[in-house]
């Protein structure tokens, strides 16, 4: 049998409902606690609000069983 995968999505809130700008240092940080946890970022997109400002950010990342 092949290698298992688990997954975990996490939605990286970027202000109100408006959305806002992205504290970059503290999306680096949630991005490493995962990492270090063995979580393997697979994708990043956001959820556009319109005009350029997002109001949230899906990550996907994977790790092995």
């Amino acid at each position: 049998m092949g290698t298992k995968w688990e997954y975990c999505t996490l939605k990286y809130k970027t202000g109100g409902w408006l959305g806002g700008k992205v504290d970059e240092q503290e999306f680096q940080d949630e991005l490493n606690r995962y990492g270090y946890e063995g979580w393997e970022l697979v994708s990043c997109f956001d959820t556009s609000q319109g005009q350029g400002a997002s109001r949230d950010i899906i990550v996907v990342f994977k790790r092995q069983l």
